[in-house]
């Protein structure tokens, strides 16, 4: 899946980007050009790189709330819940980890559409970390289906001497 993003923080900072998603696992959040920050999943670990100031920093992917939507091992019925909602156009789908409370919580909403997967097209979700800090994050354009070349999730490492990911 490809789509556009809007990304709001806590203080209601936007930033925009390209939302690329390939299952299982791979993530690429591609922000507006002047943002120094990309965000890559490979299957087994989310990679956060700061080019501005050359840190890159890892975690395992279940260790994010991002995990139910990649973690192909994520049981969503051991930790999800449906949301009600007033609207049966939308579905809300609220997952943590009552073990890992660290993990953050993840609020997906899908909307019902026949020509999406699984007659659900992702709207996109509200993540909260531990620290109870809330970013949004809504998709627009979503493309399903379309080829995404494993090339889309290779970064350039800033550290000096970096390795080439």
């Amino acid at each position: 899946m490809t789509a556009d993003f809007v990304q709001t923080d806590r203080s209601g900072k936007t930033l925009t980007g390209k939302l690329t998603l390939k299952r299982p696992g791979k993530i690429r959040f591609q922000y507006q050009d002047g943002v120094p920050i990309l965000i890559v999943g490979d299957g087994k670990a989310l990679t956060f790189i700061d080019y501005s100031v050359k840190q890159v920093s890892r975690w395992p992917i279940g260790n994010s709330p991002l995990g139910v939507l990649l973690d192909p091992s994520k049981d969503l019925t051991r930790f999800a819940r449906i949301v009600d909602t007033s609207d049966p156009r939308i579905v809300m789908a609220e997952a943590r980890d009552p073990r890992h409370p660290e993990y953050g919580a993840i609020t997906l909403a899908f909307a019902r559409e026949p020509g999406a997967p699984a007659g659900l097209r992702l709207q996109g979700w509200v993540a909260l970390d531990a620290q109870n800090n809330r970013t949004s994050v809504r998709l627009s354009n979503q493309r399903f289906n379309v080829p995404v070349s494993d090339g889309a999730f290779a970064w350039r490492d800033p550290r000096p001497m970096g390795p080439r990911h």
